[in-house]
């Protein structure tokens, strides 16, 4: 099976758990698991097939989400982004952690800073309803840097 699904019919059986937060609405996360097989039976609906994939230039980004939707990134985590609330996220203190995978829905200003606002795939118990803002237009902690969209045949398979 090929394609793509939307969000609200993702068929893998991954349960939420409370990533980096103490709270009791899922259990902790454990250890990591080898990737369930695809459940083709939670697929409803029509498949739609990548078209291309492409890299979006820093300048770019704030385009590709009016003219296309939400693009993909990675940044840098550093310890202090794990507490992290509300507000525009700025590193300041920490080690760092790694690399984190995620979607740059839009952007905006508040209080004069310039931010991104991003969906985390950890959940909705986790920042502000499983969202964040970073700032916005310096890189901040790799960012703008490694941006990727694609782009989908719109007739459904």
């Amino acid at each position: 099976m090929h394609g793509l699904t939307s969000e609200a019919k993702y068929p893998y059986a991954f349960p939420p758990c409370e990533h980096h937060i103490n709270a009791t609405h899922y259990k902790p996360c454990g250890p990591s698991k080898p990737t369930p097989s695809c459940d083709r039976a939670a697929e409803k609906g029509p498949r739609y097939h990548g078209k291309s994939v492409y890299s979006v230039a820093s300048a770019d980004i704030q385009q590709e989400i009016l003219l296309h939707g939400p693009v993909e990134g990675a940044f840098t985590v550093y310890q202090d982004f794990l507490t992290y609330k509300s507000g525009v996220y700025q590193h300041a203190t920490g080690p760092q952690l790694g690399g984190h995978a995620i979607k740059i829905m839009g952007w905006g200003v508040e209080g004069g800073v310039k931010y991104w606002l991003v969906a985390n795939s950890w959940n909705e118990d986790w920042g502000d309803a499983g969202t964040f803002k970073i700032l916005r237009g310096e890189n901040h902690c790799g960012i703008e840097s490694n941006i990727v969209a694609g782009a989908v045949d719109t007739a459904p398979k």
